[in-house]
């Protein structure tokens, strides 16, 4: 367990294996707890994962046994990670707790509703005046991309950042949490108000391979790069890789779209990395799993640790370089389920990483189905990064 002191924001985390749900949450609460120093219990946020999340209800009413929040938010996981561990199978409850001095934070259930003409979400709070959204969706019954360029339209200033979530419970239901209910479907949520948050995205792609102008482009189907049939020029770009680089797009080959057209040059963190989903070889074309537009400038990207490792300690520098050099008041972490072991080789690589870059600070988090978080000023829905969101004292 990790303790903080702060004039504003007090921040504590506890993670429990106990094999009772009920108890492990009181555990967990109870470490989060006594990081708070005495403080009120503002808000938490707590990960379940594997038997647990059948006992769900049974975990919640134990969060509140030791902790008493104000306001709880959470989801199943397919694992969690507390300080410096990382627990990617199994039984396990972690709670992060904050205690927010002259701000504050409201927990909200947004749904879809089936109207006459069409389908509308509702429960989705105002962000005016907000500072800060945490938010939690089910991967299979909430449209977070809609609702993501609905928020970055109307205020894109407000930094969304979370995860999706990646446990459920034995029957299929989804695994959602909202003050000491479980809900199914739609997605929970955070909205602060007079709390800083830094958000922190770390990409766990590596550029490869030469920049390339999108000359035509039609919703995600490239017919184009640099004036040649997409399909042709992305072979051209593979054949002139090094060995090294061809050896890592046997992990599935990526393409990075800049986001910010504005920089002189194009850094990895400057790219929302998509999948490619499709080509056609008659056409030429080929199908990336984000809209496109010609003028974009885009690359290709492969997964790799390395890349991973060191872009996550980068990103993580700057944040304490912006705060100081001090540590923040503590962390929300949200890893995606296809980094962990298997991706870098070792366990609890992202949070050690996490708890070294932030100098200790309590940070939980779990392993997302899919990341939320800001590139070149537009929130997006990721695959394999790490988002922190980081909260100065």
């Amino acid at each position: 367990m990790s303790i903080v002191n702060s004039v504003s924001v007090r921040i504590g985390t506890g993670v429990s294996e106990v094999s009772d749900a009920r108890s492990a949450a009181i555990e967990a609460a109870s470490e989060a707890r006594a990081g708070l120093r005495g403080a009120r219990a503002d808000v938490a946020v707590v990960f379940a994962s594997g038997r647990h999340l059948a006992a769900a209800e049974a975990a919640l009413d134990g969060v509140y046994e030791a902790l008493d929040p104000e306001q709880l938010i959470g989801c199943g996981a397919g694992g969690v990670l507390g300080g410096e561990r990382e627990i990617e199978g199994g039984d396990a409850v972690v709670v992060w707790a904050a205690s927010l001095g002259e701000g504050s934070a409201q927990a909200f259930h947004a749904e879809v509703h089936e109207t006459e003409e069409h389908l509308a979400v509702g429960g989705v709070p105002d962000l005016e005046g907000s500072t800060g959204v945490i938010l939690l969706p089910d991967p299979f019954s909430f449209p977070t991309d809609q609702l993501l360029v609905e928020w970055g339209a109307a205020h894109p200033a407000v930094p969304v950042l979370g995860g999706l979530a990646s446990g459920r419970r034995g029957d299929g239901e989804g695994a959602l949490f909202i003050g000491s209910d479980v809900v199914d479907s739609g997605a929970v949520g955070l909205r602060f108000e007079g709390v800083e948050i830094l958000p922190c995205v770390s990409q766990g792609a590596a550029p490869i391979g030469p920049e390339l102008t999108v000359t035509a482009a039609e919703g995600h189907v490239i017919h184009e790069l640099a004036g040649r049939p997409a399909l042709e020029r992305l072979r051209d770009a593979i054949t002139g890789l090094c060995d090294r680089e061809r050896a890592m797009i046997t992990q599935g080959l990526l393409l990075g779209i800049v986001v910010d057209h504005n920089k002189p040059d194009y850094e990895q963190g400057d790219f929302l990395v998509r999948g490619l989903v499709g080509a056609d070889p008659e056409a030429g074309t080929i199908a990336v799993g984000a809209g496109v537009s010609a003028g974009s400038v885009v690359r290709l990207h492969a997964r790799d640790a390395d890349s991973a490792d060191q872009d996550l300690r980068a990103a993580l520098a700057l944040r304490r370089t912006a705060l100081g050099g001090r540590p923040p008041a503590g962390a929300l972490v949200f890893t995606c389920n296809g980094r962990g072991r298997g991706m870098f080789g070792v366990d609890d690589h992202d949070a050690c990483a996490v708890a070294a870059g932030l100098g200790g600070a309590p940070a939980a988090g779990f392993f997302a189905a899919g990341e939320i978080g800001p590139v070149g000023g537009e929130t997006f829905l990721h695959g394999f990064t790490a988002t922190v969101a980081v909260f100065p004292s």
